[in-house]
């Protein structure tokens, strides 16, 4: 299990309880702290004195961001499991939020990459019940990795050729571990599970860096990011990140991430095209209107 920490606060305890209370107990927990103090060992240290129970490794994390702690930590050497599982610091599992997880991977080779992850529960700063995230409909694919981002890191657990694909791609700059995961596994051809059923509750509250962002608010947000070049600048970085890597992708990718370059540049005609030959796709109807309009303007 793999937690990141940035100055843990009043919800720490009430995720730890939730890891220690898995059905699943055959995991060990490996925490990498961001923290410019001595914060998140203080409360692992308060944390140890409630149960005898609980052990774990502690590891500096890089101090770049959520997205290179997360990667730094999967990538550690000293790493040996048949599954990884990412972990945020504030959420709360369900007891059986690993069993499914391990469940659903177990059903594929392990030399094959595979990726579980899902819809979360969505709940307010005191742990009641908002809403849920994205039912997403449509399959899993290379395609949609190119230009949307399925589920949350927090979902996420990995086989064991998941993570050594991870590994093999090295220490990249990416916008988030969550959409670089789902673009490897993708790419590489191998499984992504999405599960619709939420087994984990994600507490939404102010300090929170990446938002559940299903609301009309958010949507509307992302419109008016998609003028201001957001969109575009997420594009660079990932691509960037996926061009020295792309011999990790199968032959049939390879093709649709170089249509997908060619989208980026070029008259529009042009950029309409090759978007097509690309495949690329977004989840809903709104978001492919969106992505159209983007080539469009010249905003991917």
């Amino acid at each position: 299990m793999l937690l990141c920490t940035y100055r843990p606060g009043a919800y720490f305890f009430e995720q730890l309880d939730s890891v220690l209370a898995q059905s699943y107990k055959a995991f060990s927990l490996w925490i990498s702290d961001d923290s410019p103090d001595d914060s998140a060992e203080r409360a692992l240290d308060a944390y140890r004195q409630r149960t005898d129970d609980f052990a774990f490794k502690l590891v500096q994390g890089p101090r770049k961001g959520f997205a290179a702690n997360f990667l730094s930590l999967i990538c550690q050497d000293g790493l040996s499991a048949d599954y990884y599982a990412f972990c945020d610091q504030d959420d709360v599992w369900s007891e059986e939020k690993l069993e499914v997880a391990v469940e659903a991977l177990s059903q594929y080779a392990p030399d094959t990459p595979a990726v579980y992850c899902g819809r979360t529960l969505l709940t307010d700063e005191e742990g009641h019940v908002i809403g849920y995230s994205a039912n997403w409909q449509k399959k899993p694919h290379f395609a949609n990795a190119l230009v949307q981002s399925l589920a949350g890191g927090n979902t996420m657990v990995l086989n064991r050729s998941a993570r050594e694909l991870v590994k093999k791609a090295g220490d990249a700059s990416i916008v988030s571990h969550d959409w670089w995961v789902y673009l490897l596994v993708a790419g590489a051809g191998g499984h992504v599970i999405f599960d619709r059923e939420p087994t984990i509750r994600y507490r939404q509250h102010d300090t929170n860096l990446v938002g559940a962002n299903t609301s009309l608010a958010a949507n509307l947000f992302r419109i008016k990011m998609l003028f201001r070049n957001r969109f575009r600048t997420w594009n660079d970085t990932n691509t960037r990140a996926l061009a020295p890597v792309q011999h990790l992708l199968t032959p049939e990718n390879r093709n649709r991430f170089q249509s997908f370059l060619n989208a980026r540049s070029g008259n529009v005609i042009s950029r309409l095209y090759h978007l097509r030959k690309s495949g690329a796709y977004r989840q809903t109807l709104m978001g492919n209107l969106g992505l159209i309009i983007a080539t469009v303007i010249g905003k991917i």
